[in-house]
């Protein structure tokens, strides 16, 4: 008897081994096709909800700590408090920031959602962990003591981190480690703003950049997980509580129409300011020999000085945003601190803090509304709706633009305000606006940071997967009875025609362009540069560009399926 319960147990022990094993190469290889992706999806929404929600409270508990208030009180209570303490405190936040970054990273910067794109698309759906951890409580640091950016950047960050160690447990391939990003990011965002049908559309739009259909179950369940996690501690409440609206409707459209262009144009001042200022504070670096763990004191030291006579730019700045959605400001206020939130902004991206861009463009994009608003109802009272209207709509234009994202932009000012009122001033601003400011500046602020970097996502596959495609991949061994002959690699080498194991074929494909007949060249191993690179193996023409129509050939797959 006691030999037939332990087979049975053994039987029973074996296959759900097998079962699980099974289950395990099914999501590792057919990804989001296969249910049990669902289950790990919910389980990722679930984990990327917690960690938003708690990034948030510890904003909160932070800054009650520290100023006495939380952000939708923090500028009417700096305006009480000695102007020593606001200058000194984000000088103490900028100098921990500086500190956990030189000691946590290899150049000192935050990672923010830039780096999620990119890992998405050239790493397989990984971020680096320590990094990342590293940046996130950088981004604490900031937000608390006086930061001028937002929290999506951070949590977006971390929803990476989750996926990313996900992925490396399940030993994911690049499709499924993708989608896994996606249904974490989607999740963060969806708690951090209550915002479940932008947070799905995000992650599609922003941070994976294609709408497949087997991506979209897995992202809408972990967005789903992710807002009920943030409605069980923070409740069902949206961010911004506003009075009725009216649209004068098909009279006051025009209006939005030019609220739209001045919307884009206030984006691309936004977006140049930012690289401007980084630009410049590259420069001051340089020039005095600036420690890199002292550069975002100073850029502290700055915004102190700034928030005691503007202590609006201090935080997030929902109470700044809200009073311009509740029509609680003049014109002249609004004007000021729109110049000078953008002035707070850039400051703290020269100087290197963490955070994000989405929160202070929705506030520029509410001062820049509210303005138009002014001026607009003003000039023409008999055919105007609401001001509030305008700096919803303005909210979203400035929004979309400066993230290149239109479509979730314009769901989560819906969610964020719970005005589904005001859906046409608010779509009509935010096409105009997103059209105009892709003139003016090309690419989204995103995609900038990513281009500043020398990674080339905004022109498309076809150019950034030649980056993820390394020669040492398709290199043929130099041997005795194989390979280019002696004498012809050591004359490719002298003349620079060769290449390393570790270049990728954005390298090499425009070496085999410039020289044409040329199907084969040298891999070699520079060694110590004491003496010429040594012959290892050979990559041919034909080889190269059949890995890069593998390559295209399995992303259309992807965003096709």
């Amino acid at each position: 008897m006691a030999s037939q319960v332990t087979d049975l147990i053994r039987r029973k022990y074996t296959s759900g081994r097998d079962l699980c094993a099974e289950g395990m190469r099914t999501v590792r290889h057919r990804g989001p096709d296969a249910v049990q992706f669902w289950l790990i999806a919910l389980m990722i929404g679930v984990a990327a909800g917690l960690a938003a929600v708690a990034f948030r409270l510890g904003i909160v508990w932070l800054q009650e700590n520290i100023y006495g208030a939380s952000d939708v009180m923090l500028a009417s209570q700096l305006a009480t408090l000695h102007w020593g303490w606001v200058v000194t405190i984000p000088i103490l936040g900028g100098l921990v920031v500086g500190l956990i970054l030189h000691f946590f990273t290899p150049d000192g910067h935050a990672r923010t959602v830039a780096h999620v794109i990119e890992g998405a698309a050239l790493q397989d759906g990984r971020v680096d962990t320590r990094f990342g951890l590293a940046s996130t409580f950088a981004s604490l640091i900031t937000l608390s003591t006086g930061g001028s950016t937002g929290r999506e950047g951070p949590v977006v960050h971390i929803g990476g981190l989750i996926s990313s160690y996900v992925a490396r447990l399940l030993h994911a391939d690049g499709v499924t480690g993708r989608e896994l990003m996606g249904c974490a990011v989607a999740a963060a965002v969806s708690a951090s703003f209550n915002a479940p049908i932008a947070g799905a559309l995000f992650a599609l739009e922003v941070i994976l950049r294609h709408f497949a259909i087997t991506a979209f179950a897995p992202i809408v369940i972990a967005s789903v997980a992710g807002t009920v996690v943030s409605r069980l501690f923070v409740g069902n409440v949206t961010e911004f509580v506003l009075p009725v609206h009216t649209l004068a409707f098909y009279v006051e459209l025009p209006a939005f129409m030019i609220l739209g262009l001045v919307c884009g144009l206030v984006a691309a001042l936004m977006m140049w300011s930012i690289f401007a200022a980084e630009d410049l504070g590259d420069v001051v670096q340089s020039a005095t020999r600036m420690p890199r763990w002292a550069r975002p004191a100073v850029a502290g030291g700055l915004l102190g000085m700034i928030a005691v006579f503007f202590p609006h730019i201090i935080g997030v700045g929902y109470e700044t945003t809200s009073r311009a959605l509740t029509e609680g400001l003049f014109l002249w206020q609004a004007v000021v601190f729109a110049i000078i939130k953008v002035i707070a902004v850039a400051i703290t991206m020269a100087g290197r803090m963490g955070g994000g861009v989405f929160s202070p463009s929705l506030m520029l994009g509410a001062l820049t509304g509210l303005a138009f608003g002014i001026v607009a109802t003003s000039m023409f009272p008999a055919v105007s709706g609401t001001v509030g209207l305008y700096a919803i709509a303005g909210m979203g234009g400035v929004a979309a633009a400066v993230l290149g994202a239109p479509i979730s932009t314009t769901l989560i000012v819906f969610e964020m305000t719970g005005d589904w009122q005001a859906g046409i001033a608010v779509m009509v601003t935010v096409s105009l606006s997103s059209a105009l400011s892709s003139r003016l500046v090309e690419r989204s602020f995103f995609l900038n940071q990513i281009e500043r970097r020398g990674v080339h996502m905004a022109a498309g596959p076809q150019r950034y997967l030649m980056a993820t495609i390394s020669v040492g991949r398709l290199m043929q061994p130099q041997t005795a009875d194989s390979g280019m002959p002696a004498a012809q690699a050591e004359e490719l080498i002298a003349q620079g025609s060769w290449l390393r194991p570790s270049d990728t074929l954005e390298q090499a494909l425009p070496m085999f362009d410039r020289a044409p007949g040329l199907e084969v060249l040298p891999v070699a191993d520079p060694g110590d540069g004491s003496g010429p690179p040594e012959l290892i193996g050979t990559v041919t023409h034909v080889e190269a560009l059949k890995a890069y129509n593998r390559a295209l050939a399995a992303l259309a797959r992807e965003e096709h399926s």
